[in-house]
C-alpha cells in the first residue's frame, strides 16, 4: 500500500509543526479488506479506513485540512466527486487537550487498485494503478497557505502515483 506513507510524507512536509516533529503524526490503516474477483486475474483492490492522528497540535486545523484535500484531489478524488462518499468519506474528531493543543483524528475511506500482470515463465508483475485525475484548478507547482500574514502550510502539489 502506498497511500498511507504518501499522505504521511505530504502532511509532514506541508505543516510546519509536523516538519519539526513528524512523530506527532500517527497513521493507521483500519478495517481493511482485499477485494478480488473470481476471474483468472490476480489483480485486487485494497479498501481501508485510514486513521491519521496529529497529537499535541497547536496550529490551525485549516492548514491540515487544506493540505489533506490537496492530496486527496490527486490520490482519492472520488471522496469529493461522489455524493455518497462526500457524506462520510472524510470524518474527524478533536480532543481538546488544554487551552493550547488538540489531538486531531481524521478518518478517510481509501482504496488502492493493484494490477497484477502475467508475464512469461510464471513471472507476475504488480503495479499500483493511478487514480483518475480531474482538471487541476491551480497550475502552480508549489502552494502556500496563509491566514492574513501567518504562514499556515506550504507544499509541492502532490503527484499521482505512476
Amino acid at each position: 500500500m502506498y497511500k498511507p506513507n504518501s499522505l504521511r510524507q505530504h502532511l509532514a512536509a506541508a505543516i510546519p509543526d509536523l516538519q519539526r516533529d513528524p512523530d506527532r503524526l500517527l497513521v493507521f490503516a483500519d478495517e481493511g479488506n482485499v477485494v478480488a474477483s473470481a476471474t483468472a486475474s490476480l489483480s485486487f483492490e485494497y479498501r481501508f479506513k485510514l486513521n491519521l492522528i496529529v497529537t499535541d497540535y497547536a496550529g490551525d486545523a485549516d492548514a491540515i485540512m487544506v493540505a489533506l484535500i490537496a492530496w486527496l484531489k490527486v490520490h482519492q478524488l472520488d471522496l469529493m466527486a461522489n455524493e455518497e462518499t462526500r457524506k462520510h468519506g472524510i470524518a474527524f474528531e478533536v480532543d481538546f487537550n488544554n487551552h493550547e493543543t488538540v489531538d486531531i483524528s481524521i478518518h478517510l475511506d481509501l482504496t488502492e487498485r493493484v494490477i497484477v500482470k502475467r508475464g512469461e515463465g510464471g513471472r507476475h508483475d504488480i503495479k499500483h494503478a493511478a487514480e483518475p485525475q480531474g482538471t487541476p484548478d491551480y497550475a502552480d507547482a508549489f502552494w502556500t497557505l496563509y491566514d492574513g500574514d501567518t504562514l499556515l502550510a506550504e507544499w509541492q502539489v502532490p503527484q499521482a502515483a505512476a
